[in-house]
């Protein structure tokens, strides 16, 4: 079946819960809007993982990759990742696909061994091997997913999981 829930159950669950749909996904567009204006727009690809960061946090708060340790730990292993493999030269098409991949594939062992799996810091890793490091791509990744974390832990006892 396409749809995991009929459309009775999941219409049942938001009469139930609407005000927790509302209020965390009102939460979630004014925490990042604040967040996004303190940081610089250097890549859009760092963008997209702090978006699904965003989803991970205000819509699977209990969700152990939605935890503080996890969030901040996956990002920053992305960052060293991503920024240890764009030092690698690579050039053409398929130089290219095997240092992204090294990146990628090196941020999930990592995150798996020391148990800060947070999947959107995969992107992170990507963002910055295609980018190429730098301190203000750094900044601009960890403002966010700090702050991200702080709302995470002073709003915990109001929201739950929506999925």
């Amino acid at each position: 079946m396409f749809l995991k829930k009929d459309y009775r159950n999941m219409l049942k669950e938001f009469k139930r819960y609407w005000k927790n749909y509302v209020f965390q996904s009102l939460l979630a567009m004014v925490v990042i809007f604040f967040l996004l204006l303190f940081i610089d727009f250097l890549g859009v690809l760092v963008v997209a993982s702090i978006g699904a960061s965003t989803f991970i946090i205000f819509a699977m708060p209990e969700n152990i990759t939605a935890q503080p340790y996890n969030i901040i730990g996956g990002h920053l292993v992305g960052i060293i990742w991503g920024g240890v493999c764009s030092q690698i030269p690579h050039s053409g098409a398929i130089e290219c696909a095997v240092v992204y991949a090294l990146a990628v594939g090196l941020s999930i062992f990592t995150m798996v061994i020391i148990d800060t799996e947070h999947p959107p810091a995969t992107g992170t890793s990507l963002a910055v091997v295609v980018q190429g490091f730098s301190l203000s791509i750094a900044v601009s990744v960890m403002i966010p997913i700090i702050g991200l974390s702080l709302i995470h832990v002073i709003f915990r006892k109001q929201i739950r999981n929506l999925v």
